[in-house]
């Protein structure tokens, strides 16, 4: 009986909830109205430039995952990125020459700067100006275009490639495209695609470093004398560094806080950022000195100006935009982070996959080539699939450029998770080639790629930063279906506007929390079997979707749990923040590596990587979600998250080696797998190159393996028992003169070893390095 009263009034108050909740009115006038104050009250004010920055860009796939239900069909309906017979034509002919007129090592250790043969060409032939429409006189090439001209020319030279990746990424073309009037295009963009304007963008401070909304540097609106009238203009002090193509700039774009004291322009005081540009002679203006970022030797330095008097024409959109800087560099921040670094980084991957594939089965210890050693396979199988699922990202990401997207949290996930995995790959391949790598010469095909992966690592957002305040801080707002809704409704100077858009907010939140807290469960609970996925996708690769998407809903419930219970406070936990950053960025990565096995045709050989890819990726984000939930300020949440995230336990082991035997036996044998999976590569086809020489020595390796197999066998049986000469270095020769191999087969062998010991060779200098032979040569210049 008491059983049955107590079931009975349960049941009335779940009525009574479900009827006050339905009822709009009473909802809003007995829980909105007093949630809606309490909200308003712990959120934080936002500035200007934090505002510009959330509502910035737009959101894309990252919304999907976001959203906890991801539709699989609109991922594999985005078209696949191609380039049009155009730009096919330029990759294959004039990146193809641009490529041959660098030498990495005379640049770097020489030079320190292209020869002035291969700046002109560049210019000449437009590679400054790819973003720049045709009626400007640019290529207008697609932003995959762009991405793959930077990814190959990164496999050659860094100097080469950023002195091209930069004027096509954030800059001033870009912001001219965007924001320039007219008389500016006109005059500017034919400039800057022909070369004959050098571009520079001049942002980041010594003060105030990553903080870019907190740039000291300052415009006064004054008047003064300019070309011989009397005019309003800017009195700029700046002070800059790391500004790429600074020394030879000839057009600087400078972002600086821009102050009206007198009301020249109007009533407001602090005008804002503001973007300008400033050519090389205007007076005062302090460019040249140069930085040195490890040794890369492309153009990067400081710039000065104290008190540098401009005039308003010189802001990008004149005068009608003073004050609009950070708005600008805002949205135009996503296409250009979503291209360069990914495109560099990812190319610095294929060079590493490509040579230290070869050198690990061109060289042998033990009487093994040591690529077949399990201990070597480790980092080549990382090599491998990293870089597989690094292309993936870069061309995934700019495919949604070329889609009109501006994904500003997807491109920091790409810039992120792009360069810290060729650090891991270009880290492994340094150990794989061990003593050849750590003595830089012309001869180290990755010695420079390690010295320089720092810098890609810290510019265009320094990793901690994005990882901690970035990845999840702006996608928690920007991509949640309810967040940003809810946030506005608070800043809403109406509010009964405010309170009625809250309500509709809220509650539809509240609905989503609960949606995915039993999403999630169930899912885990079923081991995903029974969620659905596209009928058109490969067989092998139906789980990770079905598991795709439980980790999307799981992601969603813990996300909200997490706002929930911390509120502002998340911004502070910046390690749980990272971590719930890393969820989405592995769904991210996922998703793109799926996406480029389905697109490329399910390439059975390819299988092996894709496999490794996602079960390694999927095995980290299963990590972070232990990460987040280990350590959950409140405890007894964090058991309740853990029973409803892995109710029966993880999924997911490290991947097996099995697999990874797979893509580390891909790696160090010719294929059409390994053609794909390097397939940007620049491969110059002689001996006398580094990358050409592993090549040639990989090929002659295969030729004389059978050979070397039969010569082993017969040292096996003791055939060179007395021969002193039955080395290492001489084994071929003496095989030859017991007539154990033909004449043909001994020159086989002869070719291997020539090309094998070009290969290992290590590079050796004067003790001085040269120093006094340049003495010498500086003191007859000089005489």
């Amino acid at each position: 009986m008491i059983t049955t009263i107590i079931s009975v009034l349960i049941g009335i108050a779940l009525l009574s909830m479900a009827i006050l909740v339905s009822v709009r009115p009473w909802r809003r006038a007995l829980i909105s109205r007093r949630v809606f104050a309490t909200y308003k009250r712990i959120l934080p004010q936002m500035s200007d430039t934090e505002r510009e920055a959330l509502e910035a860009g737009t959101v894309w796939w990252d919304g999907e995952l976001f959203r906890g239900d991801p539709d699989w069909n609109k991922l594999l309906a985005y078209p696949v990125p191609k380039l049009s017979p155009e730009e096919q034509s330029f990759m294959d002919h004039e990146v193809e020459h641009a490529c041959s007129l660098v030498d990495d090592w005379k640049v770097t250790s020489e030079d320190f700067d292209m020869s002035p043969e291969a700046w002109q060409y560049i210019k000449d032939k437009g590679f400054l100006g790819m973003i720049i429409p045709k009626q400007y006189g640019g290529l207008e090439f697609s932003a995959f275009a762009h991405s793959q001209v930077v990814t190959k020319l990164s496999t050659r030279c860094s100097a080469l490639s950023v002195s091209v990746m930069v004027p096509n990424s954030l800059g001033p073309a870009e912001l001219l495209l965007h924001y320039g009037t007219d008389v500016q295009k006109n005059h500017y963009l034919p400039r800057l695609a022909r070369g004959v304007e050098v571009p520079a963008f001049a942002l980041t401070s010594p003060w105030a470093g990553s903080d870019a909304g907190s740039i000291p540097d300052v415009g006064i609106v004054c008047k003064g004398l300019w070309r011989g009238q009397a005019v309003i203009g800017m009195r700029v002090t700046w002070d800059k560094r790391y500004i790429t193509l600074g020394p030879v700039c000839t057009i600087l774009g400078l972002a600086f806080h821009l102050y009206d004291p007198d009301g020249l322009l109007g009533d407001k005081k602090h005008v804002g950022i503001t973007c300008a540009l400033v050519p090389r002679d205007t007076p005062g203006a302090d460019i040249g000195r140069r930085h040195v970022p490890l040794n890369a030797m492309f153009m990067n330095g400081p710039t000065r100006g104290k008190d540098v008097f401009m005039p308003l024409d010189y802001v990008i959109g004149g005068p009608a935009m003073v004050g609009q800087g950070w708005r600008m560099l805002m949205e135009c921040l996503a296409a250009g982070r979503s291209i360069s670094l990914p495109s560099s980084n990812a190319g610095m991957a294929q060079l590493t996959a490509r040579t230290v594939g070869a050198y690990a089965r061109v060289r042998s210890q033990f009487k093994m080539a040591i690529g077949r050693f399990e201990g070597v396979e480790e980092p080549l199988t990382r090599i491998g699939a990293y870089t597989y699922m690094m292309d993936a990202v870069r061309k995934m990401t700019a495919g949604a450029i070329d889609l009109g997207e501006k994904p500003s949290v997807v491109s920091a996930i790409a810039k992120y998770h792009v360069t810290e995995r060729a650090r891991q790959v270009v880290n492994d391949g340094m150990d794989v080639v061990g003593g050849k790598g750590i003595c830089l010469g012309p001869s180290n095909f990755i010695g420079r790629a390690y010295q320089q992966l720092p810098i890609g690592i810290t510019v265009e957002g320094a990793n901690i930063l994005t990882r901690s305040m970035i990845l999840f801080g702006q996608g928690a707002i920007r991509c949640h279906p309810y967040v940003l809704k809810e946030m506005k409704a608070a800043y809403n100077p109406n509010a009964e506007q405010g309170l009625h858009d809250f309500d509709e907010a809220f509650f539809g939140h509240a609905l989503f929390t609960l949606k995915h807290a039993f999403g999630a469960l169930g899912k885990g609970l079923t081991g995903s079997h029974f969620v659905s996925v596209p009928s058109g996708v490969a067989p092998e690769t139906k789980r990770y979707y079905q598991q795709l998407t439980r980790f999307s809903s799981a992601f969603a419930f813990l996300a909200d749990i997490s706002m929930l219970v911390l509120g502002g406070e998340l911004k502070r936990r910046e390690k749980l923040s990272a971590r719930l950053g890393d969820i989405l960025s592995m769904l991210y990565l996922c998703s793109a590596t799926l996406k480029r096995y389905e697109s490329e045709g399910r390439q059975q050989a390819d299988a092996p990587l894709m496999h490794w890819a996602m079960w390694d990726t999927m095995y980290k984000a299963q990590m972070a979600f232990d990460g987040v939930i280990a350590n959950f300020p409140v405890r007894w949440i964090g058991r309740m998250l853990y029973r409803i995230v892995f109710p029966l336990g993880h999924p997911y082991d490290v991947p097996s080696d099995r697999i990874g035997h797979q893509v580390a036996k891909l790696m160090i044998e010719p294929s059409a797998a390994r053609d794909r999976l390097t397939a940007e590569t620049y491969l110059p086809n002689v001996a006398s190159e580094p990358v050409g020489a592993v090549e040639l020595a990989l090929l002659a390796t295969l030729e004389a393996e059978p050979i070397e197999a039969r010569i082993r066998a017969a040292e096996k049986d003791g055939a060179f028992s007395d021969n002193p000469d039955a080395n290492v270095r001489d084994l071929a020769h003496a095989a030859f003169a017991a007539g154990i191999v033909t004449a043909a087969e001994y020159v086989v062998l002869k070719r291997r070893n020539e090309l094998r010991d070009i290969v290992i060779r290590v590079d050796d200098f004067p003790h001085d390095l040269g120093r006094s032979r340049q003495e010498t040569v500086l003191h007859k210049e000089a005489a």
